[in-house]
């Protein structure tokens, strides 16, 4: 096998059209962040980020994503926004080597944090498994009610602050896919704010990450597009969401609202809209990213396994390197980092320049 490491970009129409290939017919899912938009996306912001390309007899197999970090440490790209990560690859592909895969590009350790499946080598450095929730649409085209599996109360609730909205502000009003740049504008700035409100570090104060939202807003592909969904009550937006899109698949990112009208639920409303829509447009499946929060049990209908955890190379210097990462020490001066605003910003401020 030879493997060659470049940048997004430097990636010819043969093997973009290659990487989609795998991710219809192959082992690993076809969810968009697994597709070459996001990474081109993410990848004329990162300069460190690069792609992995296995070949054998001439024909690609494989397409391993991921950052250089500093001193050798492997990211996935688009780290902390990438809800999917691994190697994308054939289905004659079911093993590889990781030390070469890394030796490639000089690094020591690769850490993920969204494993997906079908990633044969890569699995035995799991460290910890969890799922990510999942609504299934298939069956809607024959009349199924989507949310027939959510509680009584939770759908009689959204009908009555759906009247209710409509007649203090207006009809309502659904958009699935809204061009204009400015309602991205809006949906980050009604973003960046409800993280300061909650006392989360802004990820949109980071310029990397607004820049491939805006990249990912303009792409249009069957592996990946960006859709941004309006929620109007009469002319006035009360909620965006901002997600990716394959053929089959809509992974939930970035939902917004108004906190002005937050007594009508306008993030339930406008979710209960996107299902709807999402359904309509053909799509089987809503991924909805791995967290807890409870408003997402409460409406899945499933569970997509993810997986947390690193891959090192055979070498003393790596096996060090990895313990030290690791030590209970590190653990603590990260919770102590995220627990301080000021030294949060800063470390944001140093990853930012790595």
């Amino acid at each position: 096998m030879i493997i060659t490491v470049v940048r997004p970009t430097e990636l010819g129409p043969a093997e973009a059209d290659a990487w989609r290939t795998m991710l219809d017919d192959g082992p690993v899912p076809a969810n968009p962040f697994l597709s070459p938009e996001f990474s081109r996306a993410v990848g004329l912001q990162r300069p460190a980020v690069r792609v992995a390309v296995l070949t054998e007899a001439g024909r690609c197999v494989g397409f391993f994503p991921f950052e250089r970090r500093p001193l050798g440490l492997g990211r996935p790209i688009g780290d902390g926004i990438c809800d999917a990560q691994g190697l994308v690859h054939s289905a004659q592909l079911t093993s590889w080597d990781t030390d070469a895969l890394l030796r490639a590009y000089r690094l020591y350790a690769w850490q993920f944090d969204h494993l997906t499946t079908g990633q044969g080598p890569f699995e035995a450095g799991i460290t910890h498994r969890a799922g990510s929730p999942v609504i299934d649409l298939s069956g809607a085209a024959e009349g199924r009610d989507l949310f027939a599996h959510c509680s009584v109360r939770f759908r009689r609730d959204a009908r009555a602050k759906e009247r209710r909205l409509a007649r203090r502000a207006g009809d309502i009003r659904f958009v699935f896919h809204e061009s204009d740049p400015d309602a991205l504008e809006k949906l980050m700035a009604w973003k960046s704010a409800q993280y300061l409100a909650k006392g989360k570090p802004d990820l949109f104060s980071r310029p990397w990450v607004a820049e491939t939202l805006r990249e990912l807003h303009r792409t249009r592909s069957p592996a990946c597009s960006g859709v941004l969904s309006v929620l109007y009550a009469g002319d006035r937006p009360v909620a965006y969401h901002f997600g990716l899109r394959s053929q089959h698949m809509l992974c939930h990112w970035f939902p917004v609202y108004d906190p002005d009208v937050a007594t009508f639920s306008p993030g339930l409303l406008h979710f209960r809209k996107l299902v709807e829509a999402a359904a309509a447009a053909g799509l089987s499946r809503i991924d909805l990213g791995k967290d807890d929060y409870e408003w997402k049990t409460s409406v899945k209908t499933g569970d997509a396994p993810v997986a947390e955890g690193h891959v090192a190379r055979a070498t003393p210097q790596a096996a060090l390197r990895v313990r030290v990462r690791h030590s209970e020490l590190v653990r603590r001066g990260r919770g102590l980092v995220a627990a301080n605003p000021v030294l949060r910003a800063a470390a944001l401020r140093v990853l930012d320049r790595s």
